[in-house]
C-alpha cells in the first residue's frame, strides 16, 4: 500500500478533532443542534487552517443517520460513503479549474434535482475567488434562494476579490491562523501514534515556520522525519532539512551590524552559504529575530508572545539594550523589502550582502530612518572622541604650537584657535614643523608600501598623509573596506609601522583615520604631501 501524508492520514473526522477554531466549531454544533443549518456558508482564511476540512465534515454531519455532539457517527452508510467520495450527495468542485459559466450553469441544473438518500445535498466549492464574473452571475440567484435540501459551502483564502452580492448571500467564518502551541500539541499526538521520537525545540520550529498553518507544518513534519527515517529528530537537524540558520547565528550578526563591521557580516554570510542554509528562509527568519528584538523594547512582558527559549531571550534583552527601536525598524524596513525582491532573484546571495552593508551604512540611503541613524553615528563618534571641540587654550596645553586644532588622533583644524569647525569656512592651519623622518616617510611613500602584500598595498596607493599629536602620522583612508582592513586587525597596522622603521630607523607611530571623501579630509587635515612638496621647491629655488 502507497505511504499516505500526514496532513491526509491524520485529517480530522469529527469537530472535536478540529484545532485552533474552536469559535467556528462551536457555531456550527449549535446549529445542527438546535436545527437551524444556514443554506449558504463562506469559509475564509490563510492556506492550511481547516476550511475543507470543516465544509466536509459539516457535509458529513447533516446527513449523517446518527449523528453526535462531535458530528459524524462515521459508521453508518451514509458517512462511509461520503468519506469514499462515492455519495451523490456531497459534491466538491474546485473552482481553479470549474470557473466557468457553463460549469455552475450544470450546478443550477443538478439543484432542482432532491437528494436520492440522505437530508441535504451540500456542494462545497473550493478556491471560490476564482470564478469568472459571469459565473458569480450564474451562482447568484440560486445561491440566495436554493431550495431547502441544498446547502452551499464556499471556501477561499483572498475573501477581497468575491462580489459583495455573493458576500451578503452567505454567513461568514473567518478562521484564525493557528497558534504555535496548538499545531506543536496536535503534532505531539501524532508522532505519538506514529512513534517517532521528535525533540520538542524541532515540533516548535517547525510550527513558527508553518506560519499558522496545520496543514504546512505537517507537511514539513513530514519531510523532516524522512530525512532522519529511523532516527530522532533533533533541533539541529531540522534546521538542516529546512535549510535554516540557529538563533545563536542571527545574534552574532545583530552584533556585527551594531558594529557596523561589513567584513564580518560578510564572512558570517559566506558561512551561513556554505553551511547550505537557503537564503530565503534565512532572510524571513532574520526578519523574525529582528521583530522579537523590537517586542522585547517595547514592552518588559512579552514572554508568551516571543517564542523563543530561556537563553535566547535573556541574549536578546541584553541586545536590546544595545539599540534604539527607529534603528530596529530601519533593518526590518530594509530586510521586509529584501523578502520581496529575493524570491525570484537569480543572485540571491548578493541581494542579501547588499542589504547587510545598508545595515552597516545608513549614508547609503536617504530615507528618513537612515538620516537618524546616521546622526547617531555622528553623535557615537564624538562621544568616543572622533571628533574633539578644543580652543587654542586646550590645544596649547598639548604642546601644539600656535594652537592648532586637533582630532581624537590629533588631526589638524577641528575646531581650534584658527582652524575650521566642522561647519566653519576656514580651512586648516599649517604645522609650524614637521620631523625630518615623517617628512622622509612622506617623499618617499609610494616605494614604502611597494613592499606591501596585496590588499593592504592597494589601500594604502590611495591614502591621504596628515600629522597628529606628538607628531603622529596620520594615514585617512576612505571610510569603508580600507579603514576595516586596518582597525578590525592590529597586526596590519603594526605590519605597517614596521615597514616604516624599516625604512627611517625609527620607531614611527601610525594612527588610522577614515573621511567620507576628498572635501570631508580638506576640511579637517592637513595634506601633508602638499606641505613637503611646498618645502622641496622653496629649497630649489
Amino acid at each position: 500500500m502507497s505511504y499516505t501524508a500526514l496532513y491526509r492520514k491524520f485529517r480530522p473526522d469529527s469537530f472535536a478533532d478540529v484545532k485552533g477554531q474552536d469559535h467556528i466549531v462551536t457555531t456550527l454544533r449549535n446549529q445542527i443542534k438546535a436545527n437551524r443549518i444556514g443554506h449558504a456558508y463562506l469559509f475564509t482564511g490563510t492556506r492550511g487552517t481547516g476550511k475543507t476540512t470543516v465544509a466536509k465534515i459539516l457535509a458529513k454531519t447533516v446527513n449523517c443517520e446518527n449523528p453526535t455532539d462531535d458530528g459524524p457517527c462515521g459508521e453508518c452508510r451514509t458517512c462511509k460513503a461520503i468519506a469514499s467520495g462515492a455519495s451523490m450527495n456531497v459534491i466538491e468542485i474546485d473552482a481553479a479549474s470549474n470557473n466557468g459559466v457553463d460549469n455552475i450553469r450544470e450546478i443550477v441544473d443538478e439543484v432542482s434535482y432532491s437528494p436520492a438518500e440522505g437530508k441535504y445535498k451540500v456542494y462545497i466549492i473550493d478556491e471560490v475567488h476564482m470564478l469568472s464574473i459571469g459565473a458569480f452571475n450564474a451562482l447568484l440567484k440560486t445561491l440566495e434562494e436554493p431550495p431547502s435540501y441544498v446547502i452551499f459551502i464556499l471556501a477561499t483564502t483572498e475573501v477581497h476579490k468575491l462580489p459583495i452580492t455573493i458576500l451578503s448571500r452567505c454567513q461568514r467564518y473567518d478562521f484564525k491562523r493557528i497558534s504555535i502551541d496548538t499545531i506543536v500539541g496536535r503534532m505531539q499526538e501524532l508522532i505519538a501514534a506514529e512513534q517517532v521520537q521528535v525533540e520538542e525545540k524541532a515540533l516548535r520550529y517547525i510550527a513558527k515556520t508553518a506560519d499558522g498553518s496545520m496543514r504546512d507544518a505537517l507537511s514539513l513534519l513530514d519531510q523532516c522525519i524522512a530525512f532522519n527515517l529511523g532516527q530522532e529528530l533533533t533541533y539541529d537537524k531540522t534546521l538542516d532539512v529546512l535549510g535554516a540558520v540557529d538563533t545563536e547565528v542571527f545574534s552574532r550578526l545583530l552584533r556585527y551590524v551594531l558594529d557596523r563591521n561589513v567584513t564580518g557580516c560578510v564572512e558570517l554570510l559566506e558561512e551561513i552559504v556554505m553551511q547550505g542554509r537557503e537564503m530565503t528562509q534565512f532572510v524571513t527568519d532574520f526578519t523574525w529575530y529582528l521583530r522579537n528584538l523590537m517586542l522585547v523594547q517595547s514592552s518588559d512582558n512579552l514572554e508568551d508572545v516571543i517564542d523563543m527559549s530561556s537563553d535566547n531571550l535573556a541574549r536578546l534583552k541584553e541586545e536590546a539594550q544595545m539599540v534604539d527601536v527607529d534603528r530596529v525598524v530601519r533593518y526590518i524596513r530594509i530586510f521586509s523589502e529584501l523578502s520581496g525582491q529575493i524570491r525570484y532573484a537569480a543572485q540571491k546571495r548578493i541581494l542579501v550582502e547588499i542589504a547587510l552593508i545598508k545595515l552597516c551604512k545608513p549614508e547609503m540611503e536617504a530615507s528618513k530612518d537612515s538620516l537618524l541613524d546616521r546622526i547617531r553615528q555622528v553623535e557615537d563618534k564624538l562621544e568616543n572622541g572622533v571628533f574633539v571641540q578644543g580652543g587654542a587654550e586646550g590645544m596649547g596645553a598639548m604642546g601644539i604650537p600656535g594652537g592648532n586644532g586637533y582630532g581624537s588622533a590629533g588631526g589638524y583644524g577641528i575646531n581650534g584657535a584658527g582652524g575650521s569647525s566642522i561647519g566653519g569656512a576656514s580651512r586648516p592651519q599649517l604645522p609650524k614643523a614637521i620631523p625630518d623622518d615623517i617628512k622622509a616617510i612622506v617623499a618617499k611613500w609610494q616605494s614604502i608600501i611597494s613592499n606591501a602584500d596585496n590588499p593592504m598595498r592597494t589601500y594604502l596607493k590611495s591614502a591621504r598623509l596628515s600629522l597628529g599629536a606628538d607628531n603622529n602620522l596620520l594615514v585617512v583612508l576612505e571610510d569603508g573596506l580600507a579603514t576595516d582592513y586596518f582597525n578590525q586587525n592590529e597586526q596590519h597596522k603594526e605590519f605597517l609601522e614596521r615597514m616604516l622603521a624599516d625604512f627611517s630607523g625609527k620607531e614611527v607611530a601610525v594612527s588610522i583615520q577614515s573621511v567620507k571623501g576628498d572635501r570631508d579630509f580638506e576640511d579637517h587635515y592637513v595634506d601633508l604631501s602638499q606641505v613637503i612638496h611646498m618645502d622641496i621647491e622653496e629649497e630649489d629655488s
